[in-house]
């Protein structure tokens, strides 16, 4: 089967082989003379992903098996996609292949990192935690771990050749990321490898390029941030400061924007509404020349005393935390400014399209066989890994330009995703994504205002007004609810709604 370049969250089959690492240390071991217990632990997951086009139902079971690193106070990292809508995880010892069941403690999708806790409390005792290299750079080497199914350790050694911001897999901003040229082979547990430079954590496997033989990792930085932020009584997730920018390379742009003075900074393009940038101040048009003390040049950059220039993102988000005051240094229309930008960590229910929605059931309305639904991301990548060009692209364009689409914000976007066939929607079977406006003439701007206009018919009639075509449906309120439960019994639907 033929798969994409560079593959996200699954390590593909490789042909080259696999050499130990001439140049890693001596692995950890808990006494000279005994059984190594490395620093890993298998994580055995079994998982069911909701169904978006049966909404009321989950898919088959997956199962997912990698290795978690073992770090202090009786945790294991993973990746977070690892773990999304899990049924049951489970720890494995390397050495000794005890198993012990183990809890979610702490996710953050965004950042794709999770923290789990096994059960029993003494389930890891004996098993040396792994400290956290956070002084990487390019040109370092890092070695990858997998264990042979035997638990012997196998580590394949590998380049950093590049350190950038990228985006994660749910497409949420951009974080840090570590890019290393590095040939592996497939393993069982492959799901999630760490990459450790001189026996210390250094990363996490984000995506693997089988063809270009490139591994981009989850860096320590942004490993060390979750767990400084999971140490917090209520976890706040990674912050964001709400704007978009473009270089000042131009000196047309320059001019345009009025900057005086040396060139160098950013073009803010566009401020997300209720989001820190636009609350502090910031507008359209201003030129951001300096975030927290740090000069930002033409190209969006900062100097990094680390990474040497890396772009000014990395400031918001590695740097800083939820509720951080950081001052941010503008030109508007020639003139010096100063805001002071306080971040806040956006959460998915501030999305007008919701980015992901993980772990807990999509929101639906049956009504006489027709299914409205809230627009989401989820729903989109029911069309598989290009649904940016297979789902209905009418659909794909409300999610990429919702900010400018609803400035207003604090709403949803409710579709009518397809027809059951069923008495009540005869002539009606082959509708399916098409944006709700209105029902019984008020104004449908969640699942929740649907339901509630529903109980309004207007002359026996429920009236649905759409933005596309046929613009206007009608249903007869008194077989709707006849038919209801009959349509429950032929579709084996548990539940004709399900609202929060």
């Amino acid at each position: 089967m033929r798969r994409n370049s560079f593959t996200t969250f699954a390590i593909i089959l490789l042909t080259s082989t696999v050499a130990i690492a001439k140049k890693e240390p001596a692995l950890p071991t808990a006494t000279e003379g005994k059984q190594k217990t490395l620093s890993l632990v298998r994580v055995n997951v079994t998982g069911q992903p909701y169904d978006y086009f049966r909404p009321w139902q989950k898919k088959a079971p997956q199962s997912k098996r990698a290795l978690g690193a073992v770090l202090s106070k009786g945790r294991v990292l993973v990746t977070a996609d690892l773990v999304a809508n899990q049924n049951y995880v489970e720890l494995e010892r390397a050495e000794s292949g005890e198993k012990s069941a183990a809890n979610v403690q702490v996710i953050d999708y965004e950042a794709n990192l999770a923290l789990l806790e096994p059960a029993e409390k003494n389930f890891l005792d004996g098993i040396t935690p792994l400290d956290i290299a956070t002084d990487t750079v390019v040109g370092d080497r890092l070695a990858a771990w997998q264990l042979e199914p035997t638990g012997a350790l196998v580590a394949t050694e590998g380049l950093v050749t590049t350190i950038q911001m990228t985006h994660y897999p749910v497409d949420v901003g951009q974080f840090l990321t570590y890019r290393v040229s590095i040939s592996m082979q497939y393993r069982e547990n492959s799901y999630t490898i760490p990459l450790v430079k001189n026996n210390k954590l250094a990363g996490l496997l984000l995506r693997y390029d089988s063809r270009a033989q490139l591994v981009d990792a989850i860096p320590a930085p942004i490993i060390t941030h979750f767990l400084k932020d999971a140490e917090t009584e209520k976890y706040g997730g990674f912050p964001s400061s709400g704007f978009s920018f473009f270089p000042t390379r131009d000196p047309q742009l320059r001019t345009f924007a009025g900057q005086t003075g040396k060139p160098g900074g950013v073009y803010v393009t566009s401020v997300e509404p209720n989001m820190p940038a636009v609350k502090a101040g910031l507008q359209v048009g201003d030129i951001v020349t300096e975030i927290g003390h740090n000069v930002i040049d033409q190209n969006g950059n900062y100097i990094d005393p680390l990474y040497g220039k890396i772009e000014l993102t990395n400031l918001l988000t590695a740097h800083a935390f939820a509720g951080d005051n950081v001052p941010f240094q503008v030109q508007r229309d020639g003139k010096p400014l100063q805001f002071n930008v306080t971040l806040e960590h956006r959460a998915v229910k501030n999305y007008v399209v919701a980015p992901y929605n993980l772990d807990q059931p999509p929101l639906y309305y049956v009504l006489g066989g027709v299914i409205f639904q809230e627009l989401s991301r989820q729903y989109l990548k029911e069309w598989g890994a290009t649904w940016q060009k297979e789902a209905p692209q009418r659909f794909v364009y409300l999610d990429r330009f919702q900010s400018e689409l609803f400035p207003e914000g604090h709403r949803k976007i409710v579709v009518l995703s397809q027809v059951l066939p069923a008495n009540a929607t005869i002539g009606y079977d082959d509708l399916a994504y098409l944006v709700v406006k209105k029902v019984n003439g008020a104004e449908v701007k969640s699942l929740a205002d649907l339901a509630e206009a529903v109980k309004h018919p207007i002359d026996g009639f429920i009236k649905i007004e759409t933005e596309e075509d046929p613009k206007q449906i009608e249903l007869e309120a008194a077989q709707v609810a006849t038919e209801a439960p009959a349509l429950q019994d032929n579709y084996g639907i548990p539940s004709l709604e399900r609202l929060e």
